[in-house]
């Protein structure tokens, strides 16, 4: 029988440049996930996950296979409320200081026509960044929501109608305890011209567009009428606001931020 040898662990050698690591490890892993569902208590969906430790500037590199053995402890889905864990379960088999979790996915939401009551599912863009240093969890949640905005001096300086597009915004939150994702979607479409429906008929149409006239807002008043909502909100500790127009009648997009914390 052939003698089995022992192989070389290169990563484990030490590296004498002295320069360590922010982050190293793994992206663009899919994996099955389970989020908190507001309607039906659950929802599985398919997250995209990076997961990066810190390495020490001694070691000449870390082990990928380790963060895919950590993550797949977790079952055939990961659950959200498994993220604290999946970060200790991280520093604890790559011997780091820090972890981190960035784990995207689409989330979709029973949507019915304002007027018809034609029923469509919508899909929004969600993120999760996790980090744990020093054996303490930052979360901060994203939702990618697209909306309608009018031009407010559109509609003041002409004498038929008003230019009108679809715009992006990504708002980002850290909470005192969980923010439903619903409720964050809702929050950014009621700051909007009008919210974004995936079935519309044409009574549903007509009332669309109608709601965006009698609503206009520049890029600027969409990330404002956010942060003022987010001003009410004492379960928001910080919110970054990112809103993006993809304007009907320019070659280039409008863009607004505001970052804050909540007092």
């Amino acid at each position: 029988m052939e003698e089995v040898r022992a192989l070389q662990d290169t990563q484990s050698q030490r590296d004498r440049r002295g320069i360590p690591i922010d982050r190293v490890g793994v992206r663009q892993l899919r994996y099955p996930m389970q989020v908190l569902d507001k309607a039906r208590s659950r929802q599985h969906t398919i997250a995209t996950v990076a997961l990066t430790v810190d390495l020490p500037h001694q070691y000449k590199g870390t082990h990928m296979s380790r963060f895919v053995e950590v993550l797949n402890q977790f079952g055939p889905e990961l659950h959200v409320e498994n993220v604290p864990k999946l970060l200790h379960g991280l520093t604890q088999r790559l011997n780091s200081g820090a972890a981190h979790a960035i784990i995207d996915f689409p989330f979709f939401l029973e949507k019915h026509a304002p007027v018809s009551g034609a029923m469509g599912m919508m899909d929004y863009q969600v993120q999760f960044d996790a980090t744990l240093i020093q054996k303490r969890v930052d979360f901060i949640v994203t939702v990618s929501v697209p909306v309608t905005t009018l031009c407010p001096c559109s509609k003041a300086i002409s004498a038929r109608g008003a230019h009108n597009q679809r715009g992006e915004v990504k708002f980002s939150v850290r909470c005192k305890k969980p923010l439903w994702i619903e409720d964050m979607i809702a929050l950014v479409e009621a700051s909007a011209s009008s919210e974004l429906y995936s079935l519309l008929k044409r009574p549903d149409e007509k009332a669309v567009t109608e709601r965006a006239y009698d609503n206009p807002v520049f890029v600027e008043d969409l990330v404002r009428n956010i942060a003022a909502r987010c001003k009410k909100e004492p379960n928001i500790l910080w919110y970054r606001i990112e809103a993006e127009n993809f304007e009907s009648i320019h070659n280039h997009n409008a863009y607004a931020l505001i970052e804050r914390k909540n007092r």
